[in-house]
């Protein structure tokens, strides 16, 4: 169904983004990533107390692609 859409103010769009309004079939990543942080890395908030007595990450990824990017066209 289509739709009516105000103002929209966009302010900045990363290289990797999708901007989108109304509607679409198919949205597709066209870039991945993997992050490694250690524990208490991702935490937000007021007050927050983290006592790791020992932490470790693991980076060992045996299978290396967990996401392909294909195309569809």
């Amino acid at each position: 169904m289509p739709a009516y859409v105000g103002a929209i103010k966009v302010t900045s769009v990363s290289s990797s983004s999708i901007f989108h309004i109304g509607d679409a079939y198919s949205i597709q990543p066209m870039s991945t990533a993997k992050t490694y942080a250690g524990g208490g890395s991702f935490n937000t908030g007021e007050g927050i107390n983290v006592h790791l007595g020992h932490s470790s990450t693991f980076v060992y990824d045996k299978d290396f692609i967990d996401q392909g990017i294909t195309t569809q066209g």
